[in-house]
């Protein structure tokens, strides 16, 4: 085999072994990260809460 070829099996080995490797994500509800979705109280106007029992 010349060095051509040799060189060329291993970058084709070693691109599929990446590739196939690669990184996983989870889905925002398979994370038990707690600041992955926003809290209750985010997207409110300051100081206009939510009424309880009015």
């Amino acid at each position: 085999m010349t060095a051509l070829k040799k060189s060329t099996i291993a970058f084709l080995v070693l691109t599929f072994a990446a590739l196939a490797g690669g990184c996983s994500t989870n889905s925002p509800k398979q994370t038990s990260i707690p600041w992955s979705r926003p809290a209750g109280w985010e997207g409110q106007i300051p100081g206009m809460g939510q009424p309880t029992g009015r």
